[in-house]
C-alpha cells in the first residue's frame, strides 16, 4: 500500500487544506502515519469506507494514543479494527538476530530503533522519556509541575512488579491520591504502564482489589531506575522485578499479536501464597512462577503446588520461567529457561 507520513509539512498541509483532494490520490487505500496531525481526515475516510465494500482500505497509525483514539471514536466507530502494536517480542527479536544476553536485554528493552540503529539504550530512553512522556503527556493532561511528574514516574518504576498502593505513592510524591490515580490512568492509556489485576473467581473483586503495576517496556523501566549499564543492572536490587516485568509483558504481547485482550492475572491469598502470573482459559488455569535466578531450584515450584491444591483439575499445565539455561520437568511442572519462551508461549 502507498505510505504517507503526515509529519511531513507539505503532505500535512495538503491533507488539512484539501482533504478530499488528498484522499483522491489513494483510490485503493493507503497507510496514513501520524494521523493525529490531521484530525479531520478520519471523518473524510468514513465516507469513503461507507461507500466501499472493500475491507482494510486504510491503515491509520500514529504515536499519540490519546488523540488517535479520540479521532477514531468520533468518526470511525464501528468501522475499524484496533491493533495494539507493542515493541518487539522475543520471537521477533530472535528471528532477526541472535538474542543478546539476559542482562543486556533487560537494559536495552525492545524498541525497534535501538536494534535497527544500534543506539545506546540510556540515551534513547532519555530522549524518549523527555519527548513522549514529559512533553506529550504533559500537554494532554495539563500537568503543571514537570519535576513532580518526573518524580512520580520514577517512583512508579521502583514499584514495578509490586502492588500498586495509591496512598503510599501519593505520600511519596507529595500530591493527592486522586492526582496519582489520574496520572496512572494517563500512563496506562498511553501504553507506558500495564496494570495486572488479581485473580478471583468473583469478577467483581478483581475490579476493587489492589492490582500490580508493570511497564510495557522493561528498558524504559531500567532507565527510570537510573541503571546505565549492564554492570549496574547485574547487582541492582530490583533486577528480579525487571525480569518479572519482562516475562509478563512477553505474555501480553503474545495476546495482543493475536488481536486478543489480556487474560493475565496474579494470585495472592491471605496466607501469603502468591503466583506471579495466572493465565485464565475458558476451561483451565495456567499458573506461572517467574524467577530471575540462573540456578534451577525446586523450591521455585512451591507456590505452584499450593495453587494446584486449591484449583485441582483446572490446572492442566504449570511453569517456572527462570533466568538459567536448563529445561526440566517434574511433577507436571515445566522449568523453562527464559530464552525458550517463544517456543512455548503460542501454545499457552
Amino acid at each position: 500500500m502507498p505510505y504517507v507520513n503526515l509529519e511531513e509539512p507539505d503532505k500535512r498541509k495538503f491533507a488539512i487544506d484539501d482533504p478530499r483532494g488528498f484522499l483522491s490520490n489513494y483510490p485503493d487505500g493507503a497507510i496514513l502515519d501520524e494521523i493525529q496531525r490531521t484530525p479531520d481526515i478520519p471523518s473524510y475516510v468514513q465516507s469513503i469506507v461507507d461507500s466501499s465494500d472493500k475491507k482494510g482500505l486504510f491503515i491509520l497509525t500514529g504515536s499519540q494514543q490519546f488523540e488517535i483514539s479520540h479521532s477514531i471514536s468520533q468518526s470511525l466507530a464501528g468501522r475499524t479494527a484496533l491493533i495494539k502494536l507493542l515493541p518487539f517480542n522475543l520471537l521477533e527479536l530472535e528471528s532477526s538476530k541472535k538474542l543478546p544476553p539476559l542482562d543486556n536485554l533487560l537494559l536495552q528493552g525492545f524498541y525497534p530503533r535501538i536494534y535497527k540503529e544500534r543506539l545506546e539504550p540510556h540515551s534513547f530512553y532519555m530522549n524518549y522519556f523527555e519527548t513522549y512522556v514529559q512533553r506529550d503527556l504533559r500537554q494532554l493532561s495539563q500537568i503543571d509541575n514537570l519535576h513532580i511528574f518526573d518524580k512520580f514516574v520514577r517512583l512508579l518504576a521502583a514499584r514495578a512488579g509490586q502492588l500498586l498502593n495509591y496512598n503510599s505513592l501519593a505520600n511519596d510524591v507529595g500530591v493527592s491520591q486522586p492526582t496519582i490515580r489520574k496520572w496512572v490512568s494517563l500512563l496506562e492509556a498511553s501504553y507506558i504502564v500495564f496494570i495486572l489485576p488479581p485473580f478471583f473467581r468473583n469478577i467483581g473483586k478483581r475490579l476493587v482489589k489492589t492490582p500490580k503495576v508493570y511497564f510495557y517496556d522493561v528498558g524504559l523501566a531500567a532507565y527510570l531506575l537510573e541503571i546505565e549499564n549492564v554492570k549496574e543492572l547485574k547487582t541492582h536490587p530490583l533486577r528480579g522485578n525487571l525480569f518479572e516485568n519482562f516475562i509478563i509483558i512477553e505474555f501480553l504481547k503474545a495476546r495482543f499479536n493475536l488481536a486478543k485482550t489480556s487474560n493475565l492475572y496474579f494470585y495472592r491469598d491471605r496466607t501469603g501464597n502468591e503466583i506471579d502470573l495466572v493465565i485464565q482459559k475458558a476451561l483451565s488455569l495456567i499458573p506461572v512462577e517467574i524467577k530471575s535466578a540462573k540456578t534451577l531450584n525446586m523450591e521455585f515450584s512451591r507456590g505452584l503446588k499450593s495453587f494446584k491444591k486449591i484449583f485441582g483439575q483446572e490446572i492442566k499445565k504449570s511453569f517456572v520461567i527462570y533466568g538459567g539455561e536448563e529445561k526440566h520437568t517434574q511433577q507436571g511442572i515445566t522449568f523453562l529457561p527464559w530464552h525458550d519462551l517463544p517456543r512455548y508461549i503460542s501454545i499457552l
